[in-house]
């Protein structure tokens, strides 16, 4: 993995990829029930999980595939306050735009800014054809989120027994949606 590759500052926002010092702030981030009725995973039940996934999961997809989900820091004060990024999906053959934020940062364009910086890395460092977003219909927000960014809705599906909605962009999109 090329660290500096995957680390993106905007304006406000340091994106960068996951440390081991990431592991308490994800779980603290996980343990509020606002954050986690959106995450389809029902959030993070204890401390060595969160450490797996980050170890296993999210360190293991850089070395895998050369990227993945990346740490959000507040640039103002370097505090981690979520993660945004690309995943790719070994099920589903594509890679899907993700973002948690901690609750008190909700409401001020941070997912819109750092979704922005992943949609970027993804079609003009990486060369990406498509990305997809998977959201439960509850989340109104995260579907805003999305149509910011110019993803269009594509389709529902039932995955687990739960309901989703996948969003996609493309790379013709993009240059559209970066053209308004």
């Amino acid at each position: 993995m090329n660290r500096s590759l995957l680390t993106i500052e905007t304006p406000r926002l340091l994106l960068r990829p996951f440390e081991l010092k990431d592991i308490e702030p994800a779980y603290q981030m996980n343990l509020d029930p606002a954050v986690s009725q959106y995450t389809g995973d029902g959030g993070v039940v204890n401390k060595k999980e969160i450490e797996r996934r980050i170890i296993h999961d999210v360190m293991g997809d850089y070395k895998k595939h050369g990227f993945g989900r990346l740490a959000i820091e507040w640039k103002e004060n370097q505090e981690f306050i979520g993660f945004t990024g690309l995943k790719y999906l070994e099920d589903l053959n594509e890679v899907d735009l993700g973002y948690r934020l901690r609750s008190k940062y909700w409401g001020q364009g941070i997912a819109t800014e750092a979704g922005k910086a992943s949609l970027e890395l993804g079609f003009s460092t990486l060369s990406l054809k498509r990305i997809i977003a998977i959201i439960l219909p509850t989340n109104t927000k995260s579907q805003r989120v999305l149509e910011k960014l110019g993803m269009l809705f594509f389709e529902n599906r039932l995955e687990e027994g739960e309901s989703i909605k996948l969003f996609e962009i493309t790379h013709q999109m993009y240059l559209n949606h970066c053209s308004k």
